[in-house]
């Protein structure tokens, strides 16, 4: 399996504070991998220095293309979808106009008619709801929104990040089912934060574990499980 994202040695900051300290990761084409850690370990500024949205250094290539530098709005229009922590929902839009947005970039007007319906069918509760106010949703409904506004780009790599954080268990399980069936149908490969270490391990296939922003450990979904110190840490046993 060919690699689709390559990073080395990645350095970020916000002003003169460092966050990320010179990390290396690989996430494989199709693939679903999970990046774990404290709060503060620099996760999602992670995703935020693959899509240029912060001060970084080093090499990021996705397709083998180097994309460090590119401006956020190309590395969109390459096909990287970021749903960002706090969901981002317009909420003064409706959910349909929400979706639109999402595919700002694309070219092929009907496709993207078409796939309307391709992302109600993931999340019916959507279509029920797509004429009314974002910010009137729930925040499970809310979540779902962000992720298919994502999809609507029709993306090859989803930055998700923390998709679970103040849900529910019932709807935090509805929506990694449901990224499962995207990663394996239609072949979207999937790099994930996630507080909670449980879920992404079962979700993923390979992890990668920062802490103060450096990546300390790395291996495949089950190697991880298995590691005493991230059991006890991050999966409470």
């Amino acid at each position: 399996m060919a690699a689709l994202l390559e990073v080395s040695r990645l350095h970020a900051a916000y002003g003169p504070t460092r966050v990320l300290h010179g990390i290396d990761f690989a996430l494989q084409e199709g693939s679903i991998t999970t990046v774990l850690g404290a709060n503060g370990a620099g996760k999602t500024t992670t995703l935020r220095a693959l899509c240029n949205m912060v001060q970084t250094s080093g090499e990021i290539r996705f397709g083998g293309v180097r994309i460090d530098g590119k401006a956020t709005e190309d590395i969109v229009r390459l096909g990287i979808a970021h749903v960002p922590d706090g969901r981002g929902t317009f909420v003064h839009l409706t959910t349909e106009e929400n979706l639109r947005l999402g595919a700002y970039v694309r070219r092929d007007k009907r496709a993207v008619e078409q796939d309307f319906e391709r992302i109600y069918s993931y999340f019916p509760r959507l279509k029920e709801r797509r004429h009314q106010q974002a910010g009137t949703l729930s925040g499970g409904e809310q979540q779902m929104l962000a992720v298919s506004r994502a999809l609507m780009l029709r993306p090859r790599l989803l930055l998700l990040d923390e998709p679970s954080f103040g849900l529910a268990p019932l709807i935090v399980r509805e929506i990694f089912a449901i990224m499962r069936t995207i990663n394996q149908s239609e072949k979207v490969s999937i790099l994930l934060v996630e507080q909670n270490a449980a879920m992404a391990l079962d979700l993923a296939d390979h992890a990668y574990l920062i802490e103060t922003g450096r990546v300390v450990l790395s291996g495949s979904a089950d190697e991880i499980k298995q590691n005493d110190a991230v059991r006890r840490s991050y999966l409470g046993y």
